[in-house]
């Protein structure tokens, strides 16, 4: 799988807790435990999605560019792009924004998360997960300390209808791992280009040469071969535990007609496939759209290259209004569809971009340096308010400065949307108990 490159700690309210459950031993693990099995029981919120396609722009996209341009800074913060107007009054998007801008009635946008991550390592898992990471990491490291938000919703909504319940494509993020809840909540990951005129995923068709009856035959003969008592047969203990998930979903791919269906991208007329727009990413969210109608609760598409440190306002006319058209198709396509209302659209990246433009050493095309203090994020469907402007950046977009808000509140909302309780207990196959969320306060405007 070629992977597209970028370049190169405890909390105090964690470290009282864990020093608290030191100190009270089973009391406190005991207390935790009650408020899991109460969350068990269904006490948790009332959903108003069923499912999530997440757009993760890997690299950290400008906001200048795209959701929080600066007219009136002066033109080293503003950049070399211009503004359009929205949909809502006083809101303005960047100059090459113009569906989305057209169309920001259908879906909101958060302007003031910020957060203390820098390199894309640490931002990376904190957007995703909600959990900050445990120890530094390196800017390039695939890092998981938590569940990230796919695997937690494959494990609380997953169905036994012959598709993984998480997908991404075309790779998967650096922190999109299932950590301690195993193999079996990891995405299925679908490298190829549906964009192709030979598209073909795999795992999903019998090998030309291996009939059905034939591949029935050994599928038979596999299962009885696992339910052998193996040397240390405990889950944890299994070195084969994992491949069985793996080959039972491969299994099931095979064999599932709604997995056949949902692949099948040529179903689609010639017309919603220009409309999505014949490149990668286009054709990317069109099968994002396919998957979820087709039962998979969460779909990442995984939009690599954002991080401009040089050369960024060339390449964003160039990118932006496919980007634009793309998504802004996507979430009126799932509208026109009736599955907008249960179903989540969200696009955002680690982090933002620094405010001034900078031209690094060596490098002639300015660009924007990695920065947490403020990023813009597009959220849609499963009962998100249309319109809804959630906080504001400064005048020179350095920083969040109104309805502030953490990585933590943005990942309860999404958990609260699709009815999982983000202040749930889980539990690492040793017992230990882990906070899904350690903040679990949703963002009160989108819920």
């Amino acid at each position: 799988m070629t992977l597209r490159r970028n370049c190169e700690g405890i909390t105090r309210r964690d470290s009282i807790q864990y020093g608290l459950g030191a100190l009270l031993g089973t009391g406190l693990v005991d207390g935790l435990r009650v408020r899991g099995e109460s969350a068990k029981r269904g006490d948790g919120p009332v959903p108003t999605a069923e499912r999530c396609i997440l757009i993760w722009m890997d690299g950290g996209p400008t906001h200048f560019e795209t959701f929080d341009p600066k007219p009136d800074a002066p033109v080293e913060f503003r950049g070399e792009f211009t503004h359009t107007k929205t949909a809502v009054p006083g809101t303005l998007f960047s100059e090459h924004m113009v569906k989305l801008a057209a169309s920001l009635d259908d879906y909101a946008m958060i302007r003031s998360i910020r957060h203390n991550q820098g390199n894309h390592g640490a931002g990376n898992h904190y957007m995703m997960t909600g959990s900050p990471p445990r120890i530094p990491v390196g800017c390039g490291a695939f890092v998981s300390f938590h569940p990230s938000l796919g695997s937690v919703v494959a494990k609380e909504l997953g169905k036994d209808n012959g598709l993984p319940p998480y997908f991404s494509m075309p790779q998967m993020s650096r922190s999109g791992g299932p950590n301690f809840l195993g193999a079996k909540y990891a995405p299925f990951v679908v490298a190829d280009n549906p964009n192709s005129s030979n598209f073909k995923v795999r795992d999903v068709a019998l090998p030309k040469e291996l009939g059905e009856a034939r591949f029935n035959v050994r599928t038979d003969l596999r299962t009885k071969i696992d339910r052998m008592v193996r040397l240390n047969d405990e889950a944890a203990a299994d070195p084969v535990a994992a491949f069985d998930e793996y080959f039972e979903q491969g299994y099931n791919m095979v064999t599932s007609a709604e997995a056949q269906s949902a692949f099948d991208i040529e179903k689609e007329s010639d017309e919603t496939r220009d409309r999505y727009g014949r490149n990668t990413f286009g054709q990317r969210c069109l099968l994002a759209r396919r998957l979820v109608e087709g039962g998979v609760p969460f779909v990442t598409v995984y939009d690599g290259g954002w991080d401009h440190h040089s050369n960024l306002f060339d390449t964003c006319r160039k990118r932006l209004p496919e980007w634009d058209n793309s998504v802004a198709t996507l979430i009126q396509d799932l509208k026109e569809r009736g599955l907008l209302e249960t179903t989540l659209v969200v696009a955002l990246g680690e982090f933002g971009r620094t405010p001034k433009v900078s031209t690094l050493t060596g490098q002639k095309k300015p660009g924007r340096d990695h920065w947490a203090n403020a990023m813009s994020v597009l959220m849609a469907g499963g009962g998100t308010p249309g319109g809804a402007v959630v906080g504001a950046t400064d005048r020179k977009g350095y920083s969040a400065v109104d309805r502030v808000l953490s990585p933590e509140n943005f990942v309860s909302t999404i958990y609260h949307k699709l009815g999982i309780d983000p202040g749930k207990l889980l539990y690492t196959p040793q017992g230990r108990p882990a906070h899904l969320v350690s903040d679990p306060t949703p963002i009160r405007e989108l819920v």
